[in-house]
């Protein structure tokens, strides 16, 4: 199955008023690729701006609260979200798991939360370097996956249109190391089996992204490997220059 290609960049904790005119280069060279979807994840403070401006370009959150409203300091709901022109988020990075303690069950409510409110999601899974030097990541990543899908009859109207999985080796996010294409196919082979479990044929619809110290010179190599549907990119999504070859690349795939 063929399915379009999809890259997105993760500015995590970078980004002020002053880049918004790199947002505006990103968006005006992702739109000349005609054949990949592409669209930005940027920080809280920036999404308004980014999005008012950019109608292009899908801007997104890096994170959202399962609740509607309530008693959550410096938190987001998907409704906040919304209104203030985001078109996705992400759930369940790496960076959130360890940093905020969160769990598989709470990405899940993330993400049911979210694609009922009708923001496309992101679930962002991967291991540890203990895990993979211990021989146990494949099954400790299809475990945290079927922990964190939101179930099939909660999310059957939004998947496979609004929903991707990101794989992010821990070990490889931010160190320059990156997967070989063995270990990356054969990651995403078993976590498209668990797709096709929990969902059935529109399994083989969802998108799966690579995640992990992406960059111009690899991004080729990874994208030609069998079930890569595209990447979520931290550092290299920040500039032009270093994130527009990523969606050439991914368009030439």
């Amino acid at each position: 199955m063929t399915r379009r290609k999809y890259v997105v960049g993760n500015w995590k904790m970078h980004g002020v008023s002053s880049d918004l005119g790199e947002i505006h280069s990103i968006a005006a060279g992702s739109a000349s690729v005609s054949n990949v979807d592409a669209a930005l994840c940027l920080p809280a403070t920036l999404i308004e701006r980014a999005a008012r401006s950019e109608s292009i370009l899908p801007i997104g959150g890096q994170d959202v609260h399962w609740a509607d409203k309530g008693a959550h300091t410096g938190c987001i709901s998907a409704a906040m979200l919304l209104d203030a022109g985001a078109k996705l988020t992400i759930v369940g990075h790496s960076e959130r798991r360890e940093g905020q303690h969160e769990s598989n069950e709470e990405v899940r409510r993330k993400a049911e939360a979210a694609l009922a409110a009708g923001l496309d999601v992101i679930l962002c899974i991967g291991e540890s370097l203990g895990v993979r030097e211990a021989g146990q990541a494949v099954g400790t990543v299809q475990a945290q996956l079927d922990e964190s899908l939101p179930h099939a009859e909660e999310a059957a109207a939004a998947i496979p249109r609004q929903f991707a999985i990101a794989y992010e080796p821990i070990w490889a996010i931010g160190t320059g190391k990156v997967a070989s294409s063995a270990d990356i196919g054969e990651m995403h082979s078993a976590l498209r089996d668990r797709l096709v479990a929990a969902y059935g044929d529109a399994g083989n619809e969802i998108r799966i992204l690579y995640g992990g110290s992406v960059n111009a010179s690899n991004a080729a190599e990874i994208f030609a490997v069998d079930d890569v549907d595209g990447a979520l990119v931290g550092g290299a999504s920040l500039t032009t220059e270093k994130f527009l070859p990523i969606v050439q690349a991914a368009s030439a795939a």
